[in-house]
């Protein structure tokens, strides 16, 4: 079973940086929208950021001109750069894929740490 695989989490001053990565662990036919959300605890998994195939992107009031999502569709991997974060970011950090035809994957999660 083919899953995704993010990367990149940690521990972040607030204003600081980091970049996150998701790509799938195995072969995978071609994806269409991909995508990043997160929760904090105690609170719902909300969308941060998407990005279809073609590149169009869509952003979380709370994200926007901070994080940017792009996309490497040759390798089916999506990126999350995260900029000037605050400690309200933290999150666990899931990547999603949606498949052509329907269904999805998702991934386990990277936690993404913001200290004030």
């Amino acid at each position: 079973q083919v899953q995704l695989v993010e990367s990149g989490g940690g521990l972040v001053q607030a204003g600081g940086s980091l970049r996150l990565s998701c790509a799938p662990s195995g072969s995978i036919f071609s994806l269409a929208a991909m995508g990043w959300h997160r929760q904090a605890p105690g609170k719902q998994r909300d969308l941060v950021a998407v990005i279809s195939r073609a590149g169009s992107t869509n952003y979380a009031d709370s994200v926007k001109g901070r994080f940017t999502i792009s996309r490497d569709n040759a390798k089916n991997t999506v990126y999350l750069q995260m900029n000037s974060l605050k400690p309200e970011a933290t999150a666990v950090y899931y990547c999603k894929a949606d498949r052509f035809g329907g269904g999805d994957y998702w991934g386990k999660g990277t936690l993404v740490t913001v200290s004030s």
